[in-house]
């Protein structure tokens, strides 16, 4: 009798537990992704200001699941399912399955204005950090050869659209490298005179935190100079800049963390889809009607306790895909299915700069060098393998000892 086919659809967070937790299962698992690599994201923006190497925050697939004799690994990009025949279609093939897990993520959305992006690129993958990496790094260079003040403020000036974690993390990492990283490495300039300013519509930073976290985040971002400007939102994003309001801000850099979208996974279902495109699953997460398909992470609408739909958070994709990995077991073995998910709250942090975070664990709330030490060790944990914890240490140790950043390389083709 052959043995049950499954198939996981994305080796972030969330497929990535899958995986772990189906190594050993009596089934037959094939995990597939567009890239050969698991990316820690939540210090993808230290990738992108020349804080870390990419090396350090991914791992290739394979040798994270190579103890896994039942699991294999393809490398290629998913097109659409197949609900009726029960495949998954590859640009060059198609992959048969019993159970199907899509763990695909999500996508930058810039609300109806996506000629945008290339201007105002965000951080998704390591490509986007290199290239944010490039985009900031050349932006001094070019500064340094500035004729007029003009032109060498609009280099000089940087804007981070969305206050939110990725963006409040962005714009103080900006800040440091400008103020501390780069102090001496110029002649014709100071790069301390470098003017960082992150835009959010609403009324604060890291809406999600409680107000008075908010307010120790906001502190912090102008202890290091950087502008906030809150409550007005951008109209419009180009190679000279952004409008904020009415206002124009030449820049020469600009980074989008204002909103993200899920990924296709709903058209490819045929699933009617919530607001942001992600599908509307049930308490197992199983899309309703087809109890062979699981939709984690990113993609699904899965509700909380509270009846809200659950955030976009490493932590919940994880949860969900451990959760649905026992449901996969129960079903191999003929036992119950477990309890409807539900998601635990292990707590929220955010890391500004120096001894600058803020930590929102419900019964206990942090701002200040406590809740960075907590954040650099928790962060530290989660990476994958010894060495690259190890590395990020010592990385970190050394820039906060020296005050220098180790990975401050221009790669990759294009210029501001």
């Amino acid at each position: 009798m052959a043995r049950p086919r499954i198939v996981i659809v994305g080796a972030g967070f969330g497929g990535l537990s899958a995986a772990h937790a189906l190594g050993g299962a009596e089934a037959d698992v094939t995990v597939v992704d567009q890239r050969n690599y698991h990316l820690f994201q939540p210090l993808l923006y230290q990738v992108a200001t020349a804080g870390l190497s990419p090396a350090q925050v991914a791992s290739p697939i394979r040798a994270i699941l190579r103890h896994a004799a039942n699991i294999k690994v393809i490398l290629g990009s998913v097109s659409g399912v197949d609900r009726q025949r029960h495949v998954v279609k590859l640009d060059d093939r198609e992959i048969e399955y019993d159970h199907l897990v899509l763990a695909t993520g999500s996508r930058h959305a810039y609300f109806g204005h996506e000629e945008w992006a290339d201007a105002a690129p965000g951080l998704k993958k390591i490509d986007d950090a290199t290239d944010m990496r490039r985009r900031i790094l050349t932006a001094f260079e070019r500064a340094e050869q500035a004729i007029t003040a003009e032109e060498r403020q609009r280099f000089l000036t940087f804007v981070v659209v969305g206050a939110g974690p990725t963006g409040v993390e962005m714009a103080g990492a900006i800040a440091e490298l400008a103020h501390i990283g780069l102090r001496h490495d110029f002649r014709n300039i100071d790069p301390r005179d470098a003017r960082i300013v992150l835009v959010e519509a609403g009324p604060r930073v890291l809406a999600a935190f409680p107000p008075v976290l908010s307010t120790a985040a906001q502190v912090s971002l102008e202890r290091l100079r950087v502008e906030v400007r809150l409550g007005v939102p951008v109209s419009k994003c180009d190679e000279n800049g952004v409008t904020i309001g009415d206002e124009h801000l030449p820049a020469a850099t600009i980074m989008w963390a204002a909103g993200v979208a899920a990924s296709a996974a709903a058209q490819w279902l045929d699933a009617k889809p919530d607001r942001v495109g992600r599908v509307v699953v049930g308490p197992d997460l199983a899309v309703p009607d087809h109890p062979e398909i699981f939709v984690i992470g990113d993609t699904a609408h899965a509700l909380g306790k509270d009846g809200t739909p659950l955030p976009g958070l490493a932590p919940v994709a994880k949860q969900q895909g451990a959760y649905v990995a026992r449901v996969l077991r129960a079903r191999l073995a003929g036992r119950p299915a477990p309890p409807p998910f539900h998601y635990r709250n292990l707590g929220t942090m955010t890391t500004i700069g120096r001894r600058a975070a803020v930590a929102d664990f419900g019964w206990l709330r942090l701002d200040g060098t406590l809740a960075w030490l907590l954040w650099g060790m928790i962060h530290v944990m989660l990476l994958i393998g010894f060495r690259n914890r190890l590395i990020v240490m010592v990385d970190w140790l050394w820039s906060y000892v020296t005050f220098q950043s180790g990975a401050r390389l221009i790669t990759g083709s294009g210029s501001n």
